[in-house]
């Protein structure tokens, strides 16, 4: 056992996150199977492989009392470099270089109000649940507000206005909660609520946001409306990024100074 663990440590180490790459993608083929086979698609693979990585996290910060999670196992000292922030960015921009403002137009009005809507209202609705829970600070509040909007909002908002390194974790969570509530609860809520057709679909994805959860639920719940979904969702994160540092911190200093 000591050998071979001597073995994946030499074989790793120095291609961290070539392995790190490698055992995300193992594991969401295995996630999305799972979803495929056991569930039949009522769980989507993305929300399996979201709930699976969370308890790996959660598994490996308690086994080594670190504060990487997974990362603080020399065996997966790669995902430090895969989750940190320069990919995170790295996959802001490309999801911004990839909007065109055509596409956007092709939404109408209808999707235009429902971005903006859901980015304030998801916002909103953070903030109030960060001051239920007792914090008080500007920067705090408007951190955990944006990762409400979703998780890569938060910690982009947070870095930007000097929030700290656990109110941007917090941000991230909350953001992962929405997505994978997105994920489970589209599938179960779309005939209720008239989510069978493309301009539905449009004004959905503007008012959840939530890239991964709005794709992932609506091709549980039919397939053809993801691309609608996902038109107006792709702009969504672009355009928290925008005003959460921004105007909402902005408003959040005025209201709470």
């Amino acid at each position: 056992m000591d050998q071979i663990n001597v073995f994946l440590m030499e074989l790793t180490k120095p291609r961290g996150l070539i392995f790190a790459f490698v055992f995300v993608g193992a594991l969401t083929w295995l996630c999305y199977a799972f979803s495929d086979k056991i569930t039949r698609g009522r769980v989507h693979g993305s929300a399996v492989a979201i709930v699976i990585g969370l308890i790996l996290a959660f598994v490996g910060g308690m086994l080594t009392n670190g504060k990487r999670g997974i990362a603080d196992v020399p065996l997966f000292a790669g995902f430090a470099l895969m989750g940190g922030a320069m990919l995170r960015d790295f996959c802001i921009i490309s999801t911004a270089y990839g909007v065109r403002l055509e596409e956007l137009k092709k939404a109408g009005l209808a999707g235009v109000l429902s971005l903006v809507i859901g980015t304030f209202v998801a916002f909103v609705v953070g903030v109030a649940i960060a001051y239920a829970f007792g914090y008080r600070g500007t920067v705090d509040l408007t951190t955990i507000g944006a990762g409400a909007v979703t998780f890569i909002v938060g910690p982009v908002t947070g870095t930007a206005i000097g929030a700290s390194s656990d109110i941007i974790a917090l941000s991230i969570a909350a953001g992962v909660v929405k997505s994978i509530a997105v994920m489970i609860l589209t599938p179960l809520l779309a005939k209720p609520f008239g989510l069978t057709n493309p301009a539905a679909a449009m004004v959905y994805g503007g008012l959840m946001g939530t890239t991964s959860g709005t794709a992932a639920g609506l091709a549980a719940t039919d397939a053809r409306l993801v691309p609608y979904g996902a038109l107006t969702a792709t702009f969504y994160t672009g355009f928290g990024c925008l005003v959460c540092p921004s105007v909402c911190y902005i408003i959040m200093r005025m209201i709470f100074g």
